[in-house]
């Protein structure tokens, strides 16, 4: 059974996708992107937690089973071109898949037709990112899918990834240049990336400017911070505040249960 999201507001004159009955009555109204769009997709505790690196796929105990979340991660794999991760989130996952039918598969009929009504593939694109080539070229993922590297990392892997996958070489030495990577993308014509890459790339797209909308789910569940764990927050890696104000503009807050989905853009 797919859920059903209480609109509390969306702002005016949003891109519509001309979503499937199904899903646009689950989903609580609009949804859909113009022009190139890099758009990003996090689960969060109530404290703030987005990942617990000592655990795989913490995204998933952090977003407490949540099926509501699992359908907003699925809409937005199926309106996008390409799903772009980076090392440690493949590492995290072992054994994924980055399709929408995957992340909710009982909407997987609404789902592809909701690709077929957007002129796409039945399946977007992967594109993995590492600097170092630190990434298990064996992953299924990997099948057909661009890795985006230095030429560190392409040393690395040369001849060991699947043949259905290419590997990009991109300026940087131990850590790809994400303008580049994104302006590869775009250029090869996926129009619409999702970022499902954890809080460091994330920080380090936000602080380059690249990301044009977040969407957030906001768990109620409290993770904590033990002095022993390290629990990574939405941004990592990069400062702010004080010296820079960095502000989303709030497009639409859903709710399901106990559980918040925001999505802001920026600019």
């Amino acid at each position: 059974m797919i859920p059903s999201l209480e609109l509390l507001y969306e702002e005016d004159g949003l891109p519509d996708s001309a979503l499937p009955a199904e899903l646009r009555a689950a989903y609580g109204g609009t949804l859909g992107f113009s022009g190139p769009t890099l758009l990003t997709n996090f689960v969060s505790s109530l404290d703030g937690v987005v990942s617990i690196p000592a655990t795989p796929r913490s995204n998933q105990l952090i977003g407490d089973g949540s099926e509501a979340d699992r359908l907003v991660m699925a809409l937005l794999r199926a309106c996008a071109d390409v799903v772009l991760i980076a090392a440690g989130t493949l590492r995290g996952s072992p054994g994924a898949v980055w399709t929408a039918a995957d992340a909710f598969p009982s909407a997987a009929d609404a789902l592809a037709e909701l690709r077929r009504r957007l002129g796409k593939p039945p399946e977007p694109a992967f594109a993995a990112v590492t600097g170092t080539g630190s990434i298990d070229p064996t992953h299924r993922a990997l099948d057909g899918a661009l890795v985006l590297t230095t030429e560190l990392g392409a040393s690395v892997l040369e001849g060991r990834l699947p043949d259905t996958a290419e590997l990009v070489t991109l300026p940087g030495e131990e850590t790809v240049n994400l303008r580049a990577a994104v302006g590869e993308l775009h250029a090869r014509g996926f129009e619409t990336i999702l970022s499902e890459a954890g809080p460091t790339v994330h920080g380090a797209l936000l602080a380059a400017g690249l990301v044009d909308e977040l969407f957030l789910t906001v768990s109620p569940l409290l993770a904590g911070r033990p002095i022993d764990d390290v629990r990574l927050g939405l941004v990592e890696g990069v400062g702010l505040l004080p010296g820079r104000r960095l502000a989303g503009r709030l497009r639409s807050v859903r709710r399901h249960g106990d559980h918040l989905f925001l999505r802001y853009s920026f600019p």
